[in-house]
């Protein structure tokens, strides 16, 4: 059993026999009454998100969710290729089962995947990815007071807001969860 007051993103929880992915959690103090937790949830069966309030203090059961580092391979058309690690056996998943991450993946690189009771959950890219940038315009400084910012589009598609100094093809770190420009690798 996991408090309320402790759920993160990520965590999976077990509610009236279905299973919920935790997107996000928020502890609220009204002025009157009781804390409340409220939190958005993903049903893992039909990727439906909802919203959920509860009182503070109140327990959930924890679902035990399998965890295995898969390597993303390539993809062809609509489905991707990934490779268990340890038993270097090969998975095939439908960009639907993933959509959500695809901007993240990149081939060569190891990914966790997540399963509950053998049904997949999702796929779980690393915190931090370097990625090269594909598309920014030049910085140019002037009107700004402050170190400026600018869009710049990396490997994936993701656009990420920089500083005005990096530019195309210079490696940047990025928050996968957050989407945030972290710093500049190297130009």
């Amino acid at each position: 059993m996991i408090a309320v007051n402790d759920l993160k993103p990520g965590l999976t929880i077990e509610l009236d026999g279905q299973v919920y992915q935790v997107i996000s959690s928020e502890h609220h103090k009204p002025g009157k009454g009781q804390a409340v937790v409220r939190t958005r949830l993903r049903d893992i069966e039909t990727g439906k998100v909802f919203n959920k309030t509860f009182n503070a203090g109140v327990k959930v059961q924890r679902a035990h969710v399998e965890r295995r580092n898969v390597q993303y391979l390539y993809s062809q058309g609509n489905m991707y290729y990934l490779m268990d690690t340890e038993n270097y056996e090969q998975i095939e998943i439908s960009r639907n089962q993933i959509a959500d991450v695809v901007p993240w993946l990149k081939e060569g690189e190891v990914v966790h995947m997540a399963s509950y009771q053998g049904k997949l959950l999702g796929l779980e890219p690393a915190h931090v990815v370097e990625r090269v940038i594909t598309k920014t315009d030049p910085g140019v400084r002037g009107d700004t007071a402050q170190g400026g910012t600018k869009p710049a589009m990396i490997e994936g598609g993701v656009t990420v807001t920089v500083p005005l100094f990096v530019n195309q093809g210079d490696v940047i770190k990025v928050d996968t969860t957050t989407g945030e420009y972290i710093e500049r690798v190297s130009n």
